[in-house]
Formats: C-alpha cells, sequence, structure tokens
C-alpha cells in the first residue's frame, strides 16, 4: 500500500509540473534595429571611425534599409563638410519614412547650408504639414524667408516660432529683420522683451547696449553693457563698445587700454584695429594710424568704413594722391553719401583737377541735405576760381542748413570751420549778420549733423560683414583765404555681429535638441 500511495504522488507532483507554463525566450531584436544602440553610444561619444565602421557593417546587413544608421552616416557626412552626400542620404531617409517630419527637417537643413533657401522653404513647408506644433520648424522658415529677404512672412514665422516656444535665437532673427529694415525703435523693442525673458544672455545685452550707443543714448547703453560684462568680463564685444564709448569723449589712452583686452581675444577683427587706428589719429600719431588701418583694411577690404578713415588720414597727411586712391575705393562701395564725395573733391582740389573736384561737390551737394561743410567747402573752391556768384548761392545754402540744425538741437561747430565761414561771407560781402555761434573753448568738440549718423545694421548681412562707426572731417581747404582745418574725426563705433545689415544675417537655422535618434544640426 506504501509502495502505491507514493507513486501515485509521484504521478501528481509529474502532472502538476507538466502544467506550469514555459518560460518565453526574450524576443530577438529585428535585425535592422539590432546594433542602433551601438551606433549611437559612439556617435555621441564623437568617435565617427568607429560609428562609421558600424554603420557601414551594419547597411550590409540589411541591403542599405536601416533608417537610423543612414541618419547617423548622414549627420557625420555634414560635420565633415560633405553637405551633397549628406542631403542624398536625408533623402533616402525621408523615402524610408515618409511620415517622419525630423527627416524632412534635415533635408531641409541640408539644402539651407547649400545656399537653396527656396527649395528649403518647401520643404520646411512639407515637414509643417506633418507636425504643426515644432517651433524649430517656424523659426528655421523664418531665417529662409530672411535670405529670400521676404520680411513680412519672416516675422509672420518667428512670431509662430515664440508663440509656441520662447527662445533667444528667435528674437535675436526677429531683431534682425527690424535692422535690416532700418527700423531701429522696433528692433530696440524686440530685443528688450529678450532681456526681459532671458536677462544673463550677453549677447542679447551687448546687441541692446549698441542699438542705444548708435543712438547716442550713451546711459542705457553704459546700463546694458555693464550688465553684459557683469556676466562675462571677457566678452569682447562689450568691451569693444565700451572702449568706443570712451573714444567717442577724447579718452583714447583708457580706449587703448580696453582695446588691448579685446586684442587677446579676437587678434584679428577689423574693427578693432580700426578703432585702434582711429585713438592714434586722435593723438596725432598719424604713421600708427596709417598701420593699424591698413591692417583692417586687410582683414576687410570691401568694408567702406575702413578706406573712409584711410583717406581721411592721408587728407590729413597732405598725402592727397593714397586719399583719392581710398576715397575712391570706399565710393564704390558707398555711392549713395554725400561726404565721401566731399572729401574726394578735397583730394581732387590739391591734385588741381578742378573740374572733377566741381563735379564731385556738386554730387556730393545732391546727396548730403543736411551737412553745412559740403556747402562751405563747395562754396570756398568757387570763390577760389572767381566764381562769386556760385560761391555765394552756396554759402546762403549752408546758413539755411546751419539754421536748420540750431533749431532742431543744440549744437556746437568747430571753432575753425565757424572762423572759415565768417572769412568767406565777409569776402563775399553776405553781411555781417552770420547765423553762427560762437567759437566754442574746446577745440575738441566737433559738429554732428543727422546725415552722418550710420546704423550698424540692416550689416549687417545677417554678415559681413562687420559695421564700424565714421570719422567725421571738417576738412576744408584754401588757396587764396587762410587754409582750413581738416578736423580731428569722432571715435568709431564697435560693430556687433549679430547686428550685420547683409542677408549675411549671422543666422542659421537651430538644431533639435539630442533625442535618441540624434536628430540635431
Amino acid at each position: 500500500m506504501a509502495e502505491e500511495r507514493l507513486a501515485t504522488r509521484t504521478q501528481f507532483l509529474a502532472s502538476a509540473e507538466s502544467q506550469k507554463p514555459q518560460l518565453k525566450k526574450a524576443p530577438e531584436f529585428p535585425i535592422l534595429e539590432k546594433q542602433n544602440w551601438l551606433i549611437h553610444l559612439h556617435y555621441i561619444r564623437k568617435d565617427y571611425e568607429a560609428c562609421k565602421a558600424i554603420i557601414k557593417e551594419q547597411l550590409q546587413e540589411t541591403q542599405g534599409l536601416c533608417e537610423y544608421a543612414i541618419y547617423v552616416q548622414a549627420l557625420i557626412f555634414r560635420l565633415e563638410g560633405n553637405i551633397q552626400e549628406s542631403l542624398e542620404l536625408f533623402q533616402t531617409c525621408a523615402i524610408l519614412s515618409p511620415q517622419c517630419a525630423d527627416n524632412l527637417k534635415q533635408v531641409a537643413r541640408s539644402l539651407f547650408l547649400l545656399g537653396k533657401h527656396k527649395a528649403a522653404t518647401e520643404v520646411y513647408n512639407e515637414a509643417a504639414k506633418l507636425n504643426q506644433k515644432d517651433w524649430e520648424i517656424c523659426h528655421n522658415l523664418g531665417v529662409c524667408y530672411i535670405y529670400l529677404k521676404q520680411f513680412d512672412k519672416a516675422q509672420d514665422q518667428l512670431h509662430n516660432a515664440l508663440h509656441l516656444n520662447r527662445h533667444d535665437l528667435t528674437y535675436i532673427m526677429l531683431g534682425k529683420i527690424h535692422l535690416l529694415e532700418g527700423d531701429l525703435d522696433k528692433a530696440i523693442e524686440i530685443y528688450k522683451k529678450a532681456v526681459e525673458f532671458s536677462p544673463e544672455n550677453t549677447e542679447l545685452l551687448t546687441t541692446l547696449g549698441l542699438l542705444y550707443l548708435q543712438l547716442g543714448i550713451y546711459q542705457k547703453a553704459f546700463e546694458h553693457l555693464g550688465n553684459a560684462l557683469t556676466y562675462d568680463p571677457t566678452n569682447y564685444k562689450a568691451i569693444l563698445a565700451a572702449g568706443s564709448m570712451m573714444q567717442t569723449h577724447g579718452d583714447f589712452e583708457v580706449a587703448l587700454t580696453k582695446y588691448r583686452v579685446v586684442a587677446c581675444a579676437v587678434p584679428e577683427s577689423p574693427p578693432l584695429w580700426n578703432n585702434i587706428g582711429m585713438c592714434f589719429f586722435g593723438k596725432k600719431k598719424y604713421v600708427a594710424a596709417i598701420s593699424c588701418l591698413k591692417r583692417a583694411n586687410y582683414l576687410a577690404p570691401f568694408d567702406w568704413k575702413i578706406l573712409y578713415n584711410l583717406g581721411l588720414v592721408h587728407l590729413t597727411m597732405q598725402q592727397y594722391a593714397s586719399a583719392f586712391h581710398f576715397l575712391s575705393a570706399a565710393i564704390n562701395f558707398q555711392p549713395k553719401m554725400g561726404e565721401l564725395y566731399m572729401l574726394l573733391a578735397v583730394a581732387l582740389t590739391n591734385l588741381e583737377d578742378l573740374e572733377n573736384a566741381k563735379r564731385a561737390y556738386a554730387e556730393a551737394v545732391r546727396l548730403d541735405k543736411c551737412n553745412p561743410l559740403v556747402n562751405l567747402n563747395y562754396a570756398v573752391l568757387l570763390y577760389n576760381q572767381g566764381e562769386k556768384r556760385g560761391a555765394l548761392a552756396q554759402y546762403q545754402e549752408m546758413e539755411k542748413k546751419v539754421n536748420l540744425l540750431k533749431d532742431s538741437s543744440s549744437l556746437e561747430f568747430d571753432p575753425e570751420m565757424v572762423e572759415m565761414a565768417q572769412k568767406l561771407g565777409a569776402a563775399l560781402q553776405a553781411g555781417e549778420a552770420l547765423v553762427w555761434t560762437k567759437p566754442v573753448k574746446d577745440p575738441k568738440s566737433k559738429h554732428r549733423t543727422p546725415s552722418t549718423s550710420k546704423t550698424t545694421s540692416v550689416q549687417q548681412p545677417l554678415g559681413s560683414n562687420q559695421a564700424l562707426g565714421q570719422a567725421m572731417s571738417s576738412a576744408a581747404t584754401y588757396r587764396k583765404l587762410p587754409s582750413g582745418a581738416g578736423g580731428t574725426p569722432q571715435p568709431t563705433k564697435p560693430p556687433s555681429l549679430p547686428l550685420e545689415p547683409e542677408p549675411t544675417v549671422e543666422a542659421q537655422p537651430t538644431g533639435a535638441s539630442a533625442q535618441i535618434r540624434e536628430k540635431q544640426v
């Protein structure tokens, strides 16, 4: 009996064990994705050679159908500068997964880098149909429209991006649009909102300070530049701007001290060497000024303001042929500035080319409706040539401009300019009730006119590349009357990379954050 019971119990145990469910094996990864984790690991470690080797092996096993391997291969090609190859691979990804907006965004990004902005906008619009809540698509569309100079559409897209998600870069690009359109007030409003959103962004603070500096609002400029330097004491743009403010007020030594700090950070900066050159010019060290300005010209040969300053220094040194050379080059880049023609006429007068000097003066008078120096110099030339009627007409036009300037603002005129105008008025018997203010005691005080205040953007080329302030001169010359003085130029204003007005807007579409698919630009 005992044996039978034991046998029965064994049978029950065996049957119970047979009823237990068997453990299933872990499912194997599909062959198309089994090495994606390893590809991702090598990519984020920037071990691109090992990553490419694994990608090659994976594509051979999958017969070129592994989307993620192709995607990462395209990212690596883009990093290596092979934009066209990356475009082709991203297009392959878009074919393999046509409903994926990220693939289309990368295709558009490659088209953007190839300069095909219109094609990029078309692809971004297709991506927007798949994902309407992506701020990055709206932002990048706005950037593409900036390059296409469709500023209204660009503003709409950038505002949409801000509505979806606020980012510093979107504010910067929106401000650049207003700078390209020449609307400084709207640009300042945008940058003020950006600073409220991101108060520690030194680029925003510096740009806002530069805009205030450009408008002559020195207190607010100093405040924002100081805040930028508080967060980043090595911010060379803010230091350069602070040096420019000191240079504007004639404190050349302190400005040069600031520029030495900037020279350690950006030794190849054209605005830096331009400003250093004009500091030396203000100190009457003309050879050093020419050396610095020529270095700036070497670094930025197409910047008309550097050429302007070179022409001004050569005029001061009475090197009229060299002055003519640089001023002519500046006019080729900035043909709408009357003062350039005036300085060119001064050089031509001293080179005894009177006919072309008259033509240059006539063009200067046509272009410049505010600066009385143009009419004064032209009147001097006509008087020296015996054309008293024409000289009197220019003198009267100069008086009208002076009256307008006196009514609109409390300006102080260069005492040398005032003295010369008085002598010319007496010679022309224009009467003794001259409109000039009494000469001021400070010989460094200069006359500024609305026509000479230049903006840095819209440098800006998005850019050039970089905008400089301009040097001003009251260069009036005489032969029969006492010689006129080439006034000390106003120190230049510093540039700001984000303010470039050209379509060289330093704007690039942003990349997505690093995700598991590593969809970053």
